[in-house]
């Protein structure tokens, strides 16, 4: 009953549901060039996929941010139902680091452009910087949360890999806090190279506020630390106040 769910009714109505809220996404980017309506319709196309698959999220920690406020969300990353669960359930306005390939592509690269996306290249470290630059202008010009996986990519093994230090580097640049986010259970609805969603349970739990406050970029290094040391003692259990 599990397979016939998955591959003829959650599996279509995650594609549909895709298709149908990304052109709901499109034609509204074309009138309206803040974002924010377009993260309206990407929350509830998160929500949609989360209710299709069956997956349920435990929230922890979500009293320690404000709905108006501007952060550097970090998390780890298991799986690609982490986007959607963070998506669903954080109710700020979110943008992303996306493929600089996307924004190429005709009416796709336009949306994500207008909707205040941010491109990443590849192998390119002074591009990179830049990157990073920007985004932390973003931010502070729009008002906006970002949401960064540190590790790099999603974790082959399910264990927590080493940090790039561009999540701390950003939160510095732009003046904002950064949120440590550790995502359990992801893994399990969805593992690494598999394109089977299964019903299970999710936590997401929200740590305390990394404050940057007078942090200088020497400083990224430290923050970088302090941060990874956060979500292992979130991911272990440990009690979510610092």
């Amino acid at each position: 009953m599990s397979f016939f769910r998955a591959y003829f009714i959650t599996a279509p109505f995650i594609v549909l549901s895709t298709i149908g809220f990304g052109l709901v996404s499109l034609f509204i980017s074309l009138f309206e060039s803040t974002g924010r309506r377009q993260i309206g319709v990407a929350r509830l196309w998160a929500r949609s996929l989360l209710w299709a698959s069956g997956v349920k999220v435990r929230i922890e920690g979500l009293e320690k941010i404000s709905h108006g406020g501007s952060y550097v969300f970090a998390s780890n990353h298991l799986s690609y139902m982490d986007t959607p669960v963070v998506l669903a359930n954080i109710p700020v306005q979110f943008r992303f680091l996306a493929k600089r390939g996307l924004f190429q592509i005709p009416l796709l690269g336009t949306h994500l452009a207008r909707a205040g996306h941010i491109p990443v290249p590849r192998d390119d470290a002074r591009a990179a910087v830049r990157t990073m630059t920007t985004a932390a202008q973003v931010i502070r010009e729009r008002g906006v949360s970002l949401l960064i996986f540190p590790e790099g990519g999603r974790s082959h093994d399910g264990r927590l890999d080493e940090f790039k230090e561009g999540a701390a580097y950003i939160a510095i640049r732009a003046g904002v806090p950064l949120v440590p986010i550790a995502l359990k259970g992801t893994r399990e609805v969805l593992p690494f190279g598999s394109g089977h969603v299964r019903a299970g349970a999710v936590t997401m739990r929200i740590g305390d506020p990394i404050s940057t406050a007078g942090a200088q970029l020497r400083d990224r290094e430290r923050i970088t630390a302090e941060l990874r040391e956060r979500i292992v003692s979130l991911l272990e259990d440990q009690p979510i106040h610092a």
